[in-house]
């Protein structure tokens, strides 16, 4: 039995007004009350800690977050109740035990974009490849501006036993180690090499956590001899603090400016990114939009910024858009950017806007991204930046024959959801026994959810279609990572999600070449009775890169998962006896099998019926990898090879060339200043 710590125990003597404590329990005491603050509304910065152990920290931080739980077993009794994860009292950091580094941080990162960047989740891994494990989860998170905090442990700073396991030895630098990868992956990086350090690099992480313009991965490299020295902190470090999370508001001359733009335009367009949701301008965007008739596209981050059904709402824009709001994309005279940084998706490769005299507003918190395209920058919060457009623009509205373009273009591309949905008996005959299009698995998840239910998604095909297909009715209701598109994402972020809100279920759809990247978190799962459902879509190979290099000229080559053939002597015999099934159900996960729409439908309400503490959910489904969702009219710049011996190869790089000549640089005219007053 683990004894609990007696704090009438005599302890070494610190000096008046300090608290002796080592490194890593200064860490975890400073962190469990750090406090983040928005409108009033304060919440634990950190729900826990994520991690895993070994040389390097589990007699640092480890040990420090035993002493932690033990001690607040102490303080409030035997006979408590025990916290939910996520949800722990003051001065406690709970410790969930991942499965994987780089899953744990997928979990902190989807924890941290439900709940709009305000609260996340602290990240521990052991020396050398525990820690470099975290490096793509870090990318991850700087690359979608959300906030984890990232403790990686190091080799002794004494190098007392250099080389110690694990150790990278670099000949020309001898202070450098594998946490230096972190780097360029980081808003923030520090290590601490001396006690003396740390209070100014655990306050310096807090600022950028907490800062909406700058948040991301921040990471505080801790050797692990440095973890486990003692020393005498002052004890106001450990009192609980509170970051305000900014609302930085408009400049008036912005405003004015970008007001002036608007009523000179006449086919004015809003694309409406994840800055929306973090702000939580949705309502905002609606009264704007509302008020003036302007429509609006969304991108993947941004999508659900309006209700499915808004007047307004076009759908999602560029690459992986509809072809309503990419025709109102490329009549558009001005583009009023809201929270987005312009990807290449959202762009289409910079063909979207075709106007030859577009000019564009980008209304961003952080002055990085408002700058892009050389448009007017309204460097602000995205609330507080649509609500003084609005009041400003007052009675201004579009005309109406562009109003009833919205609507017919609109009407257009529903019709062929409600046919991606529910597929004609001519489309469904064709298909294998048991194999359903991934439309269809789509539209009966879209449609058998609650409109709170959270569908999820990172890499392959699927998030296309979602982008396309999916009717968001929640402002929570969309969960796409596309700004790194991580394989792998879908199974740790789905139990992030669902511990940032239990009232919601969460349904992660991901082909089985994302699944096979990271199922190990489904343990993870078990272990936490946390419900999630995760929909494998099994379409035996990588169904997106498959569709992209036959689209190139390359045939399908290297993204099936097949023997190799006797013949050819390439990956083109029969398909693997994998079952994926099985898999999920060795993890301990209750599996659904189906092989029909109709089994399809009865496994979601299943699903939707379980326990809420009882564990992952898998439903495993078959599709048919030819059968595509609607096409979006638009393209994604991906170079083809400009010289071939294979006719495909040339075929396609013919096509590539004609879409690159509709690529501009989108550098808007600048606008003519308005004349001195007198």
């Amino acid at each position: 039995m683990t004894q609990a710590p007696d704090p009438t125990a005599p302890t070494d003597t610190a000096a008046p007004g300090t608290v002796r404590l080592t490194v890593a329990q200064a860490v975890v005491r400073f962190l469990a009350n750090q406090w983040s603050e928005r409108d009033g509304e304060r919440q634990r910065l950190f729900a826990g800690c994520l991690g895993i152990f070994g040389h390097g920290n589990v007699a640092g931080i480890g040990q420090a977050l035993l002493q932690n739980e033990l001690e607040h077993e102490l303080e409030h009794g035997p006979e408590r109740e025990p916290d939910r994860v996520g949800g722990a009292d003051e001065g406690h950091l709970p410790y969930v035990l991942a499965r994987n580094e780089q899953a744990m941080v997928h979990t902190a990162v989807a924890y941290a974009r439900q709940k709009d960047r305000l609260q996340t989740w602290v990240c521990t891994a052991s020396v050398g490849p525990g820690s470099t494990n975290m490096l793509t989860g870090a990318a991850l998170a700087t690359i979608n501006r959300l906030p984890v905090l990232l403790l990686p442990s190091g080799t002794f700073a004494t190098r007392v036993s250099a080389p110690v396991l694990q150790e990278l030895e670099a000949p020309y630098a001898a202070d450098v180690t594998v946490n230096d990868a972190f780097r360029p992956l980081s808003r923030f990086f520090d290590r601490v090499s001396r006690p003396e350090q740390l209070p100014s690099a655990l306050l310096a992480a807090m600022r950028v956590l907490t800062d909406p313009a700058e948040t991301g991965a921040v990471t505080i490299a801790l050797p692990q001899d440095v973890q486990a020295e003692a020393f005498d902190w002052p004890v106001e470090l450990f009192a609980p603090r509170t970051w305000r999370v900014a609302r930085p508001v408009p400049e008036a001359v912005d405003v004015a400016d970008a007001v002036s733009l608007v009523r000179a335009s006449r086919r004015p367009f809003v694309v409406a990114g994840g800055g929306v949701h973090y702000s939580g301008a949705e309502e905002a965007l609606a009264a704007l939009a509302e008020q003036t008739g302007i429509p609006v596209g969304e991108t993947q981050a941004g999508k659900g910024s309006l209700p499915h059904g808004h007047p307004q709402l076009m759908g999602a824009v560029g690459s992986t858009g509809t072809t309503a709001a990419n025709a109102l994309a490329a009549e558009a005279d001005l583009v009023i950017g809201v929270g987005t940084r312009w990807s290449d998706f959202t762009t289409a490769s910079r063909t979207a806007f075709q106007d030859r005299g577009v000019r564009f507003v980008n209304v961003n918190v952080a002055r990085f991204d408002a700058g892009k395209q050389a448009g007017l920058p309204v460097v602000a919060d995205a609330r507080e930046a649509l609500t003084a457009l609005a009041a400003a623009l007052g009675d201004h509205r579009v005309d109406e024959a562009y109003r009833a373009r919205q609507g017919e273009l609109w009407a257009e591309w529903d019709s062929l959801v409600e046919a991606t949905y529910d597929p004609p008996a001519s489309a469904t005959d064709a298909l294998a026994d048991g194999l359903l299009t991934q439309g269809e698995v789509i539209g009966a998840v879209n449609e058998l959810t609650d409109p709170r239910d959270v569908v999820l998604c990172a890499a392959g095909s699927m998030p296309g279609d979602l982008h396309k297909l999916w009717r968001v009715r929640d402002r929570k209701g969309y969960h796409v990572e596309y700004g790194f598109s991580c394989m792998g994402y879908e199974v740790p972020a789905s139990i992030g999600i669902r511990l940032a809100d239990e009232s919601r279920d969460v349904f992660a759809l991901v082909g089985d070449g994302g699944y096979l990247m990271m199922p190990t978190e489904l343990v993870t799962a078990v272990q936490e009775r946390v419900k999630v459902v995760v929909v494998i879509v099994q379409n035996h190979g990588f169904h997106s890169i498959g569709s992209l290099s036959e689209s190139l000229g390359s045939q399908r080559f290297g993204t099936r998962y097949r023997y190799r053939g006797e013949g050819t002597g390439r990956l083109d015999g029969d398909v693997l006896p994998v079952d994926l099934a099985a898999n999920a159900r060795s993890l301990g996960a209750h599996v659904i099998e189906v092989h029909s729409r109709d089994e399809l439908a009865r496994a979601v309400k299943e699903a939707k019926a379980a326990p809420t503490d009882g564990g992952p959910v898998v439903i495993h489904v078959e599709t048919d990898p030819l059968v595509h969702a609607p096409d979006s009219r638009s393209w994604w710049d991906v170079p083809v090879s400009q010289v071939s011996a294979i006719e495909s190869t040339r075929t396609a790089y013919s096509d590539y060339a004609g879409h690159k000549s509709h690529q501009r640089s989108l550098v808007a005219p600048v606008p003519p200043s308005p004349p001195d007053s007198p």
